[in-house]
């Protein structure tokens, strides 16, 4: 019995060692094994890598010297490299495995995607490692790692406040450390047009003018130049980069710029929609979106569809919408919208892409193969019910828990709240874990989930980072790791070092633990006008 006893807590004293040997990596690695040694490495490294992986290989040094101060050579032969990239066929994309012993690490994958996965656990290895002079040492361990979900997401709306080049690059950095993969970048909105198109020159140049809490700041937008040189910088770190050109509300910023596009709106949403009953809507848009087809490269394009009944009341004194309602047979405003998304998801078809719309859009008959459908109403689970039923490939966005403009704690004061309901970071790990499994075989038609940052609230990147971290690391374990393989307590024990990274990279982060950082202060118009909107 006394032997039993000491076998029992040794093997529990070693389950706490091996969970300990953890703490490096998030999302938490589908198998890893801690082994005996450690590896040191210096400041020059050499790196022997199979010539597929070259143009990946050239990123992987830029963000050794960047972020380690690393110099890292071409080795010419293997016992001269300390890091080995080698091709495996037999792992999947995006999969990856990464060997560590005390003389070599050693990444294999499939494709370049499962390489900048492989990089990225490696990357948070070497943040956390012990240093001593020039000196690193790395713990000797095997991780074989792929994801759950093929989408794992983050939005963020630069409508309403515009934050720059270098800030979203710096984002799309953090989504590479956390191995998120779909940039979903919301260009237009009421209050500004940030995209270039060059055909329309004024979209950008009227439509760019002012935020969400000042119709008159100036300017801000993104040049097609711009957009080309965050793309590429999206794409080494293997991010795609969906565009959402939102119609036919949620229009007034374009409305600004050329009017005679407006199909009205209401005192409080003036000129909100796009006119659905003029020829020359639907070609100007085309346009557009045949340029934006020409300059993202994703398949998708994102159009909205989403909460139209906020202006489309001015549909009903329009003598050319009723007219339109006769002459297609339409019932309703809501099948206005409908009409309209099929006709611009046609335009898009013929540039080769594929839509994404919001749920509001699950009834508008659109082509189930080239539609993808974003649920984001927590409240109307019969949404998504009907997206599956129909047979759409569906992405998880709720309000709850996945809005990042929602406050995270309780007694928080700027930000959204629905009713009592918040997002603290427990509830965002958790998301999409087992309860999936209930959707039976309509889960295969889930490709991920994504988190939204609405930025009403958002007036400075203080508080945009104090919204997204550390709560984006919650959001990439939920979509990389199964729900049986997650533990909360684990993932605590794991992001208590990240947070030093933030403070070393200077972001201004909320401490879940210690709540050690007030709130960045919002003005009280974005309280008065936004907090309290109850959608």
């Amino acid at each position: 019995m006394k032997h039993r006893l000491i076998g029992t807590f040794l093997l529990v004293f070693l389950t706490i060692q091996f969970v300990e040997a953890q703490v490096a990596i998030i999302p938490r690695p589908q198998q890893q094994e801690v082994r005996k040694g450690k590896l040191i490495l210096g400041r020059n490294i050499g790196i022997i890598s199979d010539p597929y992986f070259d143009p990946t290989i050239l990123y992987f040094k830029k963000l050794l010297l960047g972020r380690f101060g690393i110099s890292a050579y071409a080795a010419t032969k293997a016992d001269e490299a300390q890091v080995m990239v080698s091709w495996d066929k037999t792992l999947e994309h995006e999969a990856y495995r990464l060997q560590i012993d005390p003389t070599h690490i050693r990444i294999y994958a499939s494709d370049k995607s499962g390489l900048v996965n492989g990089i990225a656990s490696l990357d948070q290895l070497l943040s956390v490692a012990a240093l001593s002079g020039d000196q690193r040492e790395l713990d000797a361990v095997e991780i074989t790692d792929k994801a759950q979900f093929t989408w794992r997401g983050f939005m963020l709306d630069e409508s309403r406040h515009f934050f720059g080049k270098e800030k979203v690059k710096s984002l799309l950095d953090w989504m590479a450390f956390y191995k998120l993969n779909k940039f979903h970048w919301h260009l237009t909105d009421e209050p500004a047009w940030r995209l270039s198109i060059q055909r329309y020159p004024w979209l950008a140049q009227i439509g760019g003018i002012g935020n969400y809490l000042d119709p008159y700041a100036g300017v801000q937008y993104y040049t097609q130049n711009d957009i080309s040189e965050i793309i590429a910088y999206a794409d080494e770190r293997n991010i795609e980069v969906i565009p959402e050109i939102d119609m036919p509300g949620h229009a007034t910023a374009a409305n600004r710029a050329y009017p005679f596009l407006s199909g009205g709106g209401n005192e409080k949403h003036p000129d909100f929609t796009f006119h659905p009953a003029k020829n020359t809507t639907y070609s100007f848009l085309s346009h557009v979106l045949r340029e934006v087809k020409a300059l993202f490269p994703s398949t998708y394009i994102h159009l909205g569809g989403d909460e139209v009944a906020f202006g489309s009341d001015a549909w009903n004194n329009d003598l050319q919408v009723q007219e339109l309602k006769k002459a297609e047979g339409l019932k309703s405003n809501k099948e206005v919208e409908e009409y309209f998304i099929r006709r611009m998801a046609d335009s898009v078809a013929r540039i080769n892409g594929k839509i994404i719309v919001w749920d509001e859009m699950v009834d508008a008959k659109l082509n189930k193969a080239q539609t993808v459908m974003m649920w984001w109403r927590h409240d109307k689970p019969e949404q998504l019910n009907k997206i599956l039923d129909k047979g759409y490939q569906a992405i998880l966005t709720p309000r709850l828990p996945l809005y990042f403009d929602f406050v995270q704690q309780e007694n928080h004061r700027y930000g959204r709240k629905w009713g009592k309901g918040f997002n603290p970071i427990q509830d965002v790990y958790n998301f999409a874990g087992e309860q999936l499994d209930s959707l039976g075989g309509r889960r295969k038609q889930i490709l991920g989930i994504q988190a939204n940052l609405w930025t009403e609230t958002v007036t400075n990147t203080n508080r945009l980072d104090y919204l997204v971290f550390p709560r984006i690391a919650a959001l990439a374990e939920a979509a990389w790791t199964s729900g049986k393989q997650r533990n909360f307590d684990q993932f605590t024990k794991v992001l208590k070092k990240h947070l030093a990274l933030y403070r070393e990279q200077g972001l201004y982060y909320f401490d879940p633990f210690q709540d050690s950082n007030p709130e960045p202060v919002v003005m009280k118009k974005v309280q008065k006008q936004y907090i309290d909107r109850p959608d």
